[in-house]
Protein backbone atom coordinates (compact mmCIF):
# COMPACT_ATOMS: atom_id res chain seq x y z
CA UNK A 1 0.00 0.00 0.00
CA UNK A 2 0.68 3.66 -0.67
CA UNK A 3 0.01 7.26 0.51
CA UNK A 4 -0.40 9.35 -2.07
CA UNK A 5 -0.53 13.10 -0.90
CA UNK A 6 -2.50 15.64 -2.85
CA UNK A 7 -2.19 19.16 -2.07
CA UNK A 8 -5.57 21.56 -2.07
CA UNK A 9 -5.65 23.91 -4.69
CA UNK A 10 -5.98 27.75 -4.44
CA UNK A 11 -9.63 27.56 -4.90
CA UNK A 12 -10.94 25.27 -2.76
CA UNK A 13 -8.43 25.27 -0.08
CA UNK A 14 -10.45 25.50 3.73
CA UNK A 15 -8.52 26.79 6.81
CA UNK A 16 -5.89 24.49 8.27
CA UNK A 17 -6.39 21.83 5.52
CA UNK A 18 -2.88 20.93 4.34
CA UNK A 19 -3.59 17.92 2.11
CA UNK A 20 -5.75 15.23 1.08
CA UNK A 21 -4.62 11.58 1.05
CA UNK A 22 -5.05 8.60 -0.73
CA UNK A 23 -4.24 4.84 0.09
CA UNK A 24 -3.16 2.93 -3.48
CA UNK A 25 -3.10 -0.76 -3.41
CA UNK A 26 -0.48 -2.29 -5.24
CA UNK A 27 -1.11 -6.25 -3.97
CA UNK A 28 -3.74 -8.95 -3.57
CA UNK A 29 -7.18 -8.60 -3.76
CA UNK A 30 -7.27 -4.30 -3.62
CA UNK A 31 -4.57 -4.07 -6.29
CA UNK A 32 -5.25 -1.40 -8.91
CA UNK A 33 -7.88 0.17 -6.55
CA UNK A 34 -7.62 3.21 -3.82
CA UNK A 35 -9.23 4.24 -0.91
CA UNK A 36 -10.39 8.17 -0.53
CA UNK A 37 -11.29 10.89 1.82
CA UNK A 38 -8.63 11.04 4.17
CA UNK A 39 -7.10 14.38 4.91
CA UNK A 40 -4.39 16.22 6.81
CA UNK A 41 -5.25 18.74 8.84
CA UNK A 42 -3.29 21.90 11.24
CA UNK A 43 -4.44 21.54 14.60
CA UNK A 44 -6.83 24.59 15.49
CA UNK A 45 -5.02 25.08 18.85
CA UNK A 46 -1.48 24.40 17.08
CA UNK A 47 0.74 21.86 17.92
CA UNK A 48 0.16 19.78 15.54
CA UNK A 49 -1.77 17.90 12.74
CA UNK A 50 -4.78 15.69 12.47
CA UNK A 51 -6.13 13.04 10.13
CA UNK A 52 -10.19 12.84 9.29
CA UNK A 53 -11.09 9.73 7.75
CA UNK A 54 -13.71 9.21 5.19
CA UNK A 55 -17.10 9.54 6.28
CA UNK A 56 -20.48 9.91 4.83
CA UNK A 57 -23.10 13.00 6.53
CA UNK A 58 -26.45 12.21 7.29
CA UNK A 59 -29.22 14.22 9.04
CA UNK A 60 -30.88 13.50 12.29
CA UNK A 61 -34.10 15.79 13.03
CA UNK A 62 -32.29 18.01 11.05
CA UNK A 63 -28.89 17.53 13.19
CA UNK A 64 -26.29 16.81 10.85
CA UNK A 65 -23.70 14.03 11.68
CA UNK A 66 -20.98 11.70 10.34
CA UNK A 67 -20.76 7.79 9.78
CA UNK A 68 -17.17 6.97 9.73
CA UNK A 69 -16.24 4.63 7.04
CA UNK A 70 -13.30 3.15 8.53
CA UNK A 71 -13.92 1.61 11.83
CA UNK A 72 -11.45 -0.56 13.71
CA UNK A 73 -12.76 -4.33 14.21
CA UNK A 74 -13.79 -5.64 17.43
CA UNK A 75 -12.98 -2.77 18.60
CA UNK A 76 -9.17 -2.23 18.59
CA UNK A 77 -9.18 1.80 18.02
CA UNK A 78 -4.99 1.44 17.64
CA UNK A 79 -5.77 -0.07 14.00
CA UNK A 80 -7.30 3.55 13.15
CA UNK A 81 -3.73 5.49 14.93
CA UNK A 82 -1.52 2.96 13.16
CA UNK A 83 -2.99 4.03 9.73
CA UNK A 84 -3.09 7.63 10.67
CA UNK A 85 0.53 7.96 11.73
CA UNK A 86 1.20 6.17 8.14
CA UNK A 87 -0.56 9.48 6.48
CA UNK A 88 1.00 11.88 8.76
CA UNK A 89 4.51 10.27 8.09
CA UNK A 90 4.13 10.44 4.11
CA UNK A 91 3.03 14.03 4.57
CA UNK A 92 5.96 15.06 5.94
CA UNK A 93 8.17 13.52 3.95
CA UNK A 94 5.88 15.11 1.09
CA UNK A 95 6.77 18.78 3.04
CA UNK A 96 10.61 17.39 2.91
CA UNK A 97 10.57 17.06 -0.86
CA UNK A 98 8.97 19.98 -1.61
CA UNK A 99 10.90 22.34 0.44
CA UNK A 100 14.45 20.52 -1.01
CA UNK A 101 12.71 21.51 -4.49
CA UNK A 102 12.10 24.95 -4.74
Amino acid sequence: MVVKIITPTEKNALPGKLAEAELHFNEGILDGLKLIGFTVWERRTGGGRNVTFPARAYSVNGERRSFSLLRPIAGDVTAQDRLREMILEAYDEFEEKAAVAS
